[in-house]
């Protein structure tokens, strides 16, 4: 049975978000929608909405699609299972952001324990790369400034685009960093990003401030705005492209590639954690598999016996 138009428009909505604000690629986009649509069909089947699904309806359907597993049957196993619940978790928590709903359905789901995937990173050489392929130009030394602060610092890109000038210290070095759950915490910057930040605050920032905006973010738009997340990773992308690099490169993937540098040379966990703004050190430690993989692949493919 056909989705609803309601039901059709918020998923191409809920997919565009996906993609501007997230930086997820086709695939992944393309399986979480699937996987609202079969939702939806089954809901359209006995007379309900998607947009107005209860947490009753997603066990009951989650129940159906076990049973199924149990039969044998392909495409029903715990991954399929968890990405279902994971799909519909970022689904009708984005409803509720957009107040499109006043409940979260999901809210009580438990997902399928799962083997944690690794965060996708890159290395040293791409990373020089990528630094290197913004233009002089205004909005270039701006994004060279983005870059080098965010491979520095390892600050996430919300914190980054939300950075006001009077949490920038040049002199000392460091940012003051207002991160989840309202924690602060103060972070080095290095001398390569002190730089670029002070070229762009000289030559550029002045530029771009005589736009419409008045805004006393670090980091402005062409219209004299704080940058948007969606703004800067298109950005990235761009710059990707320059610098060659053919993997998918979201603003993530320069934390994870601060934080995965940091444990390769020798950085202590809880000083990681400290300046990534972990309130867990689990979290923290995902990326010591990062850097043991990477390690071991460096190995096999440099060492004689390897």
């Amino acid at each position: 049975m056909p989705l609803d138009a309601d039901d059709d428009a918020a998923l191409r909505a809920f997919d565009d978000m996906l993609l501007l604000e997230h930086g997820l690629g086709d695939l992944t986009r393309s399986a979480y929608c699937s996987d609202l649509m079969l939702f939806g069909r089954w809901l359209a089947a006995r007379g309900r909405l998607l947009l107005a699904a209860d947490e009753a309806d997603l066990r009951e359907y989650l129940a159906a699609r076990q049973r199924q597993a149990t039969e044998g049957k392909a495409g029903f196993a715990a991954r399929s299972q968890a990405r279902h619940i994971t799909a519909a978790r970022r689904f009708y928590r984005w409803l509720v952001r957009e107040n499109r709903r006043q409940d979260d359905p999901t809210r009580l789901l438990e997902t399928p324990r799962l083997g944690r995937p690794l965060p996708k990173t890159i290395g040293m050489q791409q990373v020089d790369r990528l630094l290197a392929a913004p233009d002089a130009s205004p909005t270039g030394l701006r994004d060279t400034a983005m870059l080098e602060l965010m491979y520095a610092s390892g600050l996430r890109v919300s914190e980054l685009v939300n950075l006001p000038l009077p949490r920038l210290n040049l002199a000392r070095g460091v940012v003051l960093v207002l991160g989840k759950g309202g924690r602060e915490r103060l972070v080095p910057m290095g001398v390569p990003a002190r730089e670029a930040i002070s070229r762009y605050l000289e030559a550029a920032r002045p530029l771009l401030a005589e736009g419409a905006g008045k805004s006393d973010a670090v980091f402005l738009s062409n219209r004299g705005e704080a940058m948007t997340r969606q703004n800067f990773w298109h950005r990235i992308k761009l710059h990707a492209l320059v610098a060659g690099i053919g993997s998918a490169l979201s603003p993530h993937t320069l934390r994870h590639a601060f934080a995965t540098h940091l444990l390769e040379n020798g950085a202590d966990l809880r000083a990681v954690q400290s300046l990534l703004g972990h309130a867990d050190l689990s979290t923290t430690q995902i990326y010591t598999h990062v850097a043991r993989a990477r390690l071991k692949t460096l190995h096999a493919q440099h060492h004689p016996r390897g």
